[in-house]
């Protein structure tokens, strides 16, 4: 049997990505690790803090609440965009040239900047001009983002859903195109039902394009910044207040730089675990 010859040159291909990344990445970190343990004035002059901002952090009752309203978001924004990523996938045409169509039509939303469809939506859900906003009071609804919490954060979920449905779509729909005919064919002849073909043909084979989705979605939304500052603010006061704006509002506004870089690595460590949590729990059983 042929055995796979080991070429160690081939790293050196490698190696070009591997010392940008360490620049563009590793040498930043580094620095926010500095800040994190040390407290300075200004003028260059800093003092040893040690874990400090770490507690002050942990401890802080408006951390727990950016935290908590991160994990809302990020739950209801899973909730919504898997399920129905999939749905928009599972209606979409397999042959022809409305395939075409169809995808162009996906990737439309992916590729506006967050700024930019943060400002729409911003104008979009405005009460008095906007097209969302007055249809949503013409109906009886009292409708305002800009001064009620409730509307502020269905303003936000929708415009995210907007947004960022589309990549589930496109994953899913890959996944759906690689399953052979071999499959559907199987059973049509088994009689088996539409929600038996979706149970045990198609879901398998989405497993692995829906777990990057969700730990896309999953990461994307836990760090969302751009769209929900530009649409809201962070307000209604703080309503829309995730760790995020949180965070810059603490190293730019505030200027405290010890405690917005010691929240910044606890907020990383907080999208990694929760990563592996989420990667863990949907491969378990994945050779079965």
């Amino acid at each position: 049997m042929a055995t796979k010859t080991y070429n160690p040159k081939a790293w050196l291909f490698v190696l070009p990505v591997v010392i940008l990344v360490a620049f563009n990445a590793l040498i930043p970190l580094m620095t926010v690790v500095n800040y994190s343990v040390q407290e300075t004035f200004g003028d260059n002059v800093f003092f040893w803090e040690g874990v400090g901002w770490f507690e002050q952090v942990l401890h802080s009752e408006r951390f727990h609440a950016s935290l908590l309203r991160q994990l809302s978001f990020t739950g209801i924004i899973l909730a919504i965009e898997v399920p129905l990523g999939v749905a928009i996938a599972l209606t979409m045409p397999r042959r022809g040239p409305w395939v075409s169509v169809c995808l162009v039509f996906m990737a439309m939303p992916l590729l506006i900047p967050w700024n930019v469809v943060g400002a729409t939506w911003n104008i979009f859900a405005l009460p008095d001009i906007g097209l969302l906003g007055r249809g949503i009071n013409a109906m009886g609804i009292d409708y305002n983002f800009t001064q009620q919490p409730l509307a502020a954060w269905f303003t936000t979920i929708l415009m995210d859903v907007w947004h960022w449905t589309s990549l589930v779509v496109l994953l899913a729909y890959a996944g759906l195109r690689s399953i052979p005919d071999a499959y559907y064919q199987a059973a049509k002849i088994d009689g088996a039902s539409g929600w038996a073909v979706f149970r045990h043909i198609q879901l398998p084979k989405m497993k692995r394009v829906l777990t990057i989705a969700i730990l896309l979605r999953f990461m994307d939304s836990f760090m969302i910044y751009t769209e929900p500052f530009v649409l809201t603010g962070g307000g209604p006061g703080n309503t829309t207040t995730f760790l995020s704006i949180d965070l810059v509002k603490i190293a730019l506004g505030q200027f405290d730089l010890g405690p917005a870089a010691a929240m910044s690595l606890i907020y990383f460590m907080i999208v990694l675990l929760l990563s592996w949590i989420f990667y863990t729990l949907m491969m378990r059983n994945e050779d079965q």
